[in-house]
């Protein structure tokens, strides 16, 4: 049976939408993370989005954020937001795993880069997603701790390597996730679960902490695998460290943007505010595609549907 996505109301489908309501304390971050693990309850065990699920430390952040902004201290469009983040990525105390066997007890001592960012602009860390292991495949069928399922239908692919990352934010147990894309891990599941993916320019958001491992010669090298006790995943690994970011919708694309994007020079640049509503787009569609019936009425209706909004 399909599993369709379900939100905590009709109208509330997105973090644009949602953050105003958390700023005026209409809907509480507790609220919001509570929702987003009974989803957890319900649909992990069938759609196996998320490796590990942090439902202490979230509840606990939730009620941090809670108190910060009913003392007017709402830090932004993230903040008391329940997030994911791809199992690629370090996280301090947590295991960070890459659905690799090997790596199945992993615990870095450190945050990645923009897991840290995402912390400080207040966002919930719900769970670490479940993957294609080591990003290295686009079905997400294999990992370590089980294939990932598709919400829309359990008996197609979710695509990969962000597999769970787009199964989770599809059926809406949680708003965004951090994730990363060299080829498109994480574009190709957003497509195949009906999110939104995006891979910036070389630089935009920092992946420094993307199963870091060791990187130094030797001898340090030594030195740091005692310290960290995270193995060295390999130069292959490192350069498909690539960061992305999978949402419901382009808004919330840049509110998270935002928030992970390195400063240019003196100053940071506001995606979110850079979005023109009322303009005409051009988008190119390729002649050459070659695919069974069922993809190809797909696309040409997809085609058709986008030349109606003009």
């Amino acid at each position: 049976m399909p599993i369709h996505p379900v939100t905590i109301e009709e109208e509330i489908t997105d973090i644009t939408t949602l953050q105003e309501r958390v700023r005026t304390q209409e809907i509480s971050p507790v609220e919001l993370v509570n929702e987003c693990l009974k989803r957890i309850e319900q649909l992990n065990p069938k759609l196996n989005a998320f490796i590990t699920v942090l439902a202490d430390q979230a509840l606990k952040q939730a009620r941090v954020a809670e108190a910060e902004i009913k003392a007017a201290k709402w830090r932004g469009p993230l903040h008391g937001i329940p997030v994911g983040i791809k199992d690629f990525y370090d996280t301090a105390g947590i295991k960070t795993t890459a659905a690799f066997e090997h790596f199945k007890d992993r615990v870095p001592r450190q945050d990645a880069r923009g897991v840290v960012k995402l912390k400080e602009a207040g966002a919930i860390i719900i769970g670490k997603t479940n993957m294609h292991q080591l990003g290295m495949g686009t079905t997400g069928l294999d990992s370590y701790f089980g294939p990932v399922r598709n919400p829309w239908s359990t008996e197609h692919i979710p695509g990969g390597s962000s597999a769970g990352s787009a199964g989770a934010v599809a059926s809406g147990m949680c708003y965004a996730t951090l994730d990363t894309d060299a080829i498109g891990s994480c574009r190709l599941p957003a497509a195949c679960c009906g999110v939104v993916g995006f891979k910036g320019t070389y630089g935009l958001i920092d992946p420094k902490g993307i199963l870091e491992g060791e990187q130094d010669p030797p001898p340090q090298r030594a030195k740091k695998r005692r310290a960290s006790g995270a193995p060295d995943p390999g130069e292959m690994i490192r350069w498909f460290s690539h960061p992305g970011i999978m949402t419901r919708s382009v808004e919330d694309t840049a509110l998270v943007l935002d928030a992970l994007a390195d400063a240019s020079g003196h100053t940071t640049p506001r995606y979110f505010d850079g979005l023109v509503k009322d303009r005409e787009v051009r988008i190119g569609v390729a002649d050459n595609f070659k695919g069974d019936q069922e993809v190809t009425r797909a696309l040409e209706k997809a085609v058709e549907i986008i030349r109606s909004f003009s």
